[in-house]
C-alpha cells in the first residue's frame, strides 16, 4: 500500500515566521499521525523575490525547529518547462484567454461601474473580480497584440471550465487535526472569476503550480492556512479540467499579529531567526503555537 505523502511548501521571498512554523509542524505531526511522508517544496516561481539566502534560511530555520524531509527537495523554478506543458493543454481545450487590460484599465472600468450606483463582485481576498472583457476579443486581434509586445496574463475562463465538468465540484476536507472526520465541501470556483493562470514572461501562477507539483510529487494530503482554503475552489477546478488526482485537505488556524491580522514575512518580531537570536528555543516556539 502507497503511504500517504505531506508537503510543506514555502516561498523564499522572505524569512519564515510563526504561522510558517504551525504549518510546518501540523504537517509533521499529520504525516506521523498516519504513517505518512514528508516532502520539501521551495515555491520559487517569482524568481524576482525569491533568492537562494532566503532559501538556505528556511532550511536552517526548519532544521533548527526538529523538522526533517525526504529528498529531494523540489525547486519550481527548476520545472517551468511541466508547467509551460500543462498551459498548452488549456489552451488548446480553449480553456484560457489573453487578458490585456492593465490594473489602471481594470480599476478604471469598475469606478465606472460603480459610480452608476451598482457593486462590483468581489473575490474571497476582498480584490475585484476581472471584467473579463478581453473574452470577446477575436483571434486575430488577439494574436496581433501578442506580437506587437503587448503585456498580458493568461487567464482562466472559469465559466467555461465550469460548464464542462460532468457534475459538482467539490473537495475533502480534514475537520480535526487528529484526522478522523472529513467534510464534502461545495467548491465556488466562480467567487475568483478569471483568476491569472500565467503570464507572458513566467508560464505559470500560483494555482497552476501548485496542482502540478502536487499531482506529480504524488501528494495525496494537502495542510496548510485557512488563507487558502477558499483558494481550494479554483485548484479543484483545475485539477478536474486536466485530469489531475484529488488530494484530501487540512486547513489549519492562522497565527494572528497584535492587530488580528494573519502574520507577514515584514513583521521581523515573529520570525523565527529573531526569535531564535532572542533565546527562544524550539520547545518554547512550539508552546507559543499551542503545540
Amino acid at each position: 500500500m502507497t503511504a500517504p505523502v505531506f508537503r510543506f511548501a514555502p516561498s523564499p521571498n522572505g524569512e519564515l515566521h510563526l504561522g510558517h512554523a504551525l504549518s510546518a509542524l501540523t504537517n509533521q505531526k499529520m504525516a506521523a499521525t498516519i504513517g505518512g511522508r514528508l516532502l520539501l517544496r521551495i515555491e520559487d516561481i517569482d524568481v524576482t523575490r525569491c533568492t537562494p539566502e532566503f532559501e538556505a534560511a528556511i532550511l536552517n530555520d526548519l532544521a533548527w525547529l526538529g523538522m526533517a524531509w525526504e529528498g529531494p527537495v523540489r525547486r519550481q523554478s527548476e520545472h517551468f518547462g511541466e508547467y509551460e506543458a500543462a498551459l498548452e493543454r488549456l489552451k488548446q481545450d480553449e480553456l484560457v484567454y489573453p487578458a490585456f487590460m492593465s490594473r489602471g484599465e481594470i480599476r478604471g472600468a469598475i469606478m465606472e461601474h460603480e459610480a452608476s450606483g451598482k457593486s462590483w463582485p468581489r473575490d474571497p481576498d476582498g480584490a475585484p473580480v476581472y471584467p473579463g472583457t478581453d473574452k470577446q476579443m477575436s483571434k486575430r486581434e488577439r494574436q496581433r497584440r501578442i506580437d506587437s509586445g503587448a503585456p498580458f496574463a493568461w487567464r482562466l475562463d472559469t465559466a467555461e471550465a465550469l460548464a464542462r465538468l460532468p457534475g459538482e465540484l467539490n473537495w475533502r476536507e480534514w475537520t480535526d487535526g487528529a484526522m478522523t472526520v472529513t467534510a464534502d465541501i461545495a467548491a465556488n470556483a466562480q467567487q475568483w472569476g478569471d483568476v491569472i493562470i500565467a503570464r507572458r514572461e513566467i508560464p505559470t501562477s500560483y494555482h497552476l503550480s501548485v496542482v502540478i507539483d502536487d499531482a506529480l510529487q504524488g501528494v495525496s494530503h494537502v495542510v496548510r492556512g485557512l488563507d487558502l482554503y477558499f483558494a481550494t475552489s479554483v485548484q479543484r477546478l483545475l485539477q478536474q479540467v486536466l485530469g489531475l488526482p484529488q488530494p484530501s485537505y487540512f486547513h489549519h488556524r492562522l497565527v494572528l499579529g497584535p492587530d488580528g491580522r494573519k502574520l507577514s514575512k515584514s513583521q521581523r518580531d515573529t520570525g523565527l531567526a529573531a526569535l531564535r537570536e532572542a533565546g527562544e528555543t524550539p520547545d518554547t516556539v512550539k508552546a507559543m503555537l499551542g503545540l
